[in-house]
């Protein structure tokens, strides 16, 4: 008695260009940018335009890539065993952002409890203010500088708070769109998409007035001290991610007013979704540890 076994064929894609423009892209975009932290006390300097250069290859090969494969896709090209390939290539990615996350929270962490305390102690006081800075004192936010400077912390009532609400909002509206697609309800799944973009556009733009205030009115800079430092790390980050998952949603928003997806069949919507509710996390996680506390 023999049994007969069903396999799914696996499509190979043929070789791309896209994952060596994307590495262009980084590359651009890590140097451009320590190039242009590095001239802000100076005059000239291609550091910004090279970050800017960085981006836009970047923005390029992401709607490349994604046409590559939903051309891919919409030809039927790939099978059960292809999709299960996409959730686990999409799960290990979010794992690895989550790590990449909590490599800065740590550093906030180590900052926060353990180097600024152990500076502070009895026996390190005189040694500390002779190493460091005269008016070093051993206190969350560090506000004072070498050079004498002050700056201030960020206050989590204003911008922050606001943006807290609208991230929060944006993931309950990606969710009564995602409830949309799996009813087969097109309309109320184009129109809580769209406000889900609008509200990621409305985040990234009081983003940019945070840092405008911070630096043109607080003094809180990239120069600021190890405060400074920790402050536009985890969130210019953040904001790098939610510019990537805004991307993500709005590639989606045009496949949907194409008519693609199905109840059934929608994994790529599904993993905009996965993203976008980690970087709503990472924004809690933020408020909270870098804003309130």
């Amino acid at each position: 008695m023999t049994t007969e076994h069903k396999h799914d064929n696996y499509y190979v894609p043929e070789q791309s260009a896209w994952p060596i423009i994307g590495a262009v892209g980084l590359f651009l975009i890590a140097f451009g940018a320590g190039s242009y932290v590095s001239e802000l006390n100076s005059q000239g300097g291609f550091g910004g335009y090279i970050l800017l250069a960085g981006i836009a290859v970047i923005i390029f090969m992401i709607f490349g890539w994604f046409r590559t494969v939903i051309a891919e896709s919409m030809a039927g090209l790939y099978s059960k065993q292809m999709d299960r390939s996409f959730r686990q290539g999409m799960s290990w990615f979010i794992f690895s952002e989550v790590m990449f996350f909590a490599a800065f929270f740590g550093a906030l962490f180590y900052a926060r409890i353990i180097a600024i305390p152990w500076l502070g102690g009895a026996s390190n006081n005189a040694m500390t203010h002779e190493v460091l800075w005269p008016m070093f004192e051993a206190a969350w936010p560090l506000l004072t500088t070498p050079d004498g400077s002050l700056t201030q912390a960020m206050d989590w009532t204003g911008l922050p708070l606001y943006n807290t609400l609208i991230l929060l909002t944006s993931s309950i509206t990606l969710h009564f769109a995602h409830l949309g697609l799996e009813k087969n309800k097109r309309s109320a799944l184009t129109v809580w998409l769209a406000i889900t973009i609008l509200l990621g556009v409305a985040f990234l733009y009081l983003q940019v007035e945070e840092y405008l205030h911070a630096y043109q009115e607080m003094g809180l800079t990239l120069n600021s001290g190890i405060y400074g430092n920790t402050f536009f790390l985890l969130t210019g980050f953040h904001g790098m991610h939610v510019t990537l998952g805004t991307v993500f949603l709005i590639v989606l928003f045009f496949r949907v007013l194409k008519g693609h997806f199905t109840p059934d069949k929608h994994f790529a919507f599904q993993a905009g979704s996965w993203y976008w509710h980690f970087v709503d996390v990472v924004w809690l996680c933020l408020f909270i540890f870098v804003y309130v506390l």
